[in-house]
């Protein structure tokens, strides 16, 4: 499955930048512009709060959405509290969620999770989930499965959910359905 599909797999605490990065079907963004964005943020900050202490990576929501829109895109947060199928796919190009992850050394799995971004797109008609810690992308299917496994996260709690869309979709609300504009 995801054949021929851009697909950056899991390198140090990048998955901010490979979850933009699969989300966008293309490399444009790298360590090193996650690091100025970083910057452009907290110009004066002597520990920047939008990164990892160890600089390599761990980037926080604010990263993802400056890049975005660096690229023209604007990420709206999910109220998780509504319906999904108040969403209005067709408008929305893509998701990244922030999901809780097992932590293992090698084999040994801890007890313990961390916060991981994932992207999610559709791609020819259908959904992937493009997570970087696959070995490639796995295919969800139509708008049911796609809202099946967006429900999945949520449930399990600790799960953020980001529309990623154009600024003109945003500006408009037509991420969300009439009916589920209320």
């Amino acid at each position: 499955m995801g054949e021929g599909m851009y697909h950056e797999r899991q390198r140090l605490e990048l998955c901010a930048v490979h979850a933009i990065n699969n989300l966008l079907q293309r490399e444009e963004y790298c360590q090193s512009r996650a690091e100025e964005i970083c910057r452009g943020l907290s110009p004066n900050s002597v520990i920047n709060p939008h990164r990892s202490l160890l600089g390599i990576g761990n980037y926080d929501v604010n990263v993802i959405m400056a890049a975005l829109q660096m690229v023209d895109y604007a990420a709206v947060w999910w109220d998780k509290r509504r319906s999904l199928e108040s969403l209005a796919l067709g408008e929305i190009f893509g998701f990244i969620l922030n999901i809780p992850s097992p932590i293992s050394l090698g084999f040994l799995s801890l007890p313990i999770t961390r916060k991981h971004w994932i992207a999610v797109r559709q791609i020819n008609g259908i959904y992937y989930n493009l997570d970087s810690k696959l070995k490639s992308p796995a295919k969800l299917g139509g708008p049911r499965e796609l809202k099946d496994f967006l429900q999945g996260c949520i449930a399990r709690g600790s799960c953020e959910v980001l529309l990623v869309v154009t600024k003109e979709v945003e500006e408009s609300r037509l991420w969300m359905n009439e009916e589920g504009a209320t």
